[in-house]
C-alpha cells in the first residue's frame, strides 16, 4: 500500500500534467510551448539541411530521366526523318522513271517506231568498246543486233549482242561508232562519229561546201531496213565548226540530246517506221517540221545533187 503521502504527490503530478496537455492542445501558452517551438525549430532545420544534402541527388535522377526521354525523342525524330527523306528519293525516282517512261512512249508514238522498253541494267566497256551499257531486254523479247537503241531525247545507239534476257548496247558517244545524219533546218547529209567522250559527237558535211551553224539540230538519215540506225531519230545540237566553207576538214562539233551518263530507261525499235518521221522529233521551239518522206522505206546510201558531177553514194550502215 501506497503511503498517504506519496499518494498525494502521484495524484498532483497526473493533475498537473492533464492540466499542461489540456493548455497545449487548446494552443495556450503553456509551460510545453518553448520546449515544443524549440524541437519544432531544431527538427525544421534538420529537414532544410536534408533537403540541401540530398536535393542534388533527386534533382540528378529527376533530370537524368528527362535527358533519356530526349535523347530517344531526338533519335526517333531522326529515324522519322531520315525514313521521310528516303520517302522523298523514292518518290523523285519513280517520278523521274515514268517521266523518261512518258517521253519514249512519246518519241514511239510520234515517229512509229515500234520499241521494246528495257532499263540499263549495267555500263561498263565490252569487247572493243569503251561506252556500253547492258539494259534487261534479250532475244526472249525480240531484240536482235544491230537494232536501234533510243530514249526520249533521241537516239542512243545500237544493240551489238543479243543474249536470252539482255542485250549489250554501244553508244553513240563510243569512238567506234559512226551514223548518217541530216541537219533539219537544210537537209545536208553527213556522218556524225562518236568521240570516246559522254558530251561531243563529230559531224563531217559530205559536201565541204555546204552550210552548217551553230545551233543546227541533226536527225538520222536512216540504213536499209532501219538497221542499224533508224530515220528521223534526234542526234544532237551543232556546238562549234571549225574549218572554213570548201575545206575537207571541216567538222562540227555536236552535242548529243540524250544524256548517256545518266540512262535509265531506253527502248529497242524491232520495227522502223514505215515512213521517214523527218524532223517531226526534233526537240526545241525552234524545230523545223517536215511532213513525212513518201518513201515506204529509207535507203542504204545517200545522194547528194551537184551540179555537172556524179551524185556520191555513202553507205551508213
Amino acid at each position: 500500500m501506497l503511503s498517504r503521502r506519496l499518494r498525494i504527490a502521484l495524484s498532483i503530478l497526473v493533475v498537473a500534467s492533464l492540466t499542461f496537455i489540456i493548455l497545449d492542445l487548446r494552443g495556450g501558452e503553456g509551460p510545453l510551448s518553448s520546449a515544443r517551438a524549440a524541437l519544432s525549430s531544431i527538427m525544421g532545420g534538420v529537414q532544410s539541411g536534408a533537403a540541401f544534402v540530398f536535393a542534388p541527388l533527386t534533382s540528378f535522377n529527376s533530370w537524368w530521366g528527362t535527358l533519356n526521354a530526349q535523347s530517344q525523342q531526338i533519335r526517333d525524330l531522326r529515324a522519322e526523318n531520315e525514313n521521310l527523306q528516303l520517302q522523298v528519293r523514292i518518290a523523285e525516282n519513280e517520278r523521274a522513271r515514268v517521266d523518261e517512261m512518258n517521253a519514249l512512249l512519246k518519241v514511239s508514238s510520234v515517229g512509229e517506231y515500234a520499241i521494246v522498253p528495257a532499263e540499263v541494267i549495267a555500263v561498263g566497256p565490252a569487247q572493243d568498246f569503251s561506252w556500253t551499257v547492258t539494259i534487261d531486254a534479250g532475244r526472249d523479247d525480240g531484240v536482235e543486233p544491230d537494232m536501234t537503241v533510243i530514249n526520249g531525247q533521241g537516239l542512243v545507239g545500237r544493240v551489238l549482242k543479243a543474249f536470252a534476257t539482255t542485250s549489250t548496247v554501244v553508244l553513240i558517244v563510243d569512238a567506234s561508232s559512226a551514223v548518217g545524219g541530216r541537219i533539219a533546218t537544210t537537209e545536208e547529209i553527213g556522218i556524225v562519229s562518236g568521240t570516246g567522250r559522254q558530251d561531243s559527237l563529230d559531224f563531217q558535211l559530205l559536201d565541204p561546201l555546204a552550210e552548217v551553224r551553230s545551233g543546227d539540230a541533226l536527225v538520222t538519215f536512216g540504213s536499209k531496213g532501219g538497221r542499224p540506225y533508224a530515220p528521223g531519230l534526234p542526234i544532237g545540237e551543232v556546238v562549234e565548226v571549225t574549218g572554213t566553207a570548201g575545206q575537207l576538214t571541216r567538222v562540227a562539233t555536236v552535242r548529243p540530246f540524250a544524256k548517256v551518263s545518266a540512262l535509265s530507261i531506253v527502248g529497242v525499235v524491232v520495227q522502223p517506221p514505215r515512213t521517214d518521221p523527218r524532223d517531226t522529233l526534233v526537240p526545241g521551239p525552234g524545230a523545223v517540221v517536215s511532213p513525212p518522206a513518201p518513201s515506204s522505206e529509207p535507203t542504204s546510201g545517200i545522194e547528194v545533187e551537184q551540179p555537172a558531177t556524179p551524185a556520191p553514194e555513202v553507205a551508213l550502215e
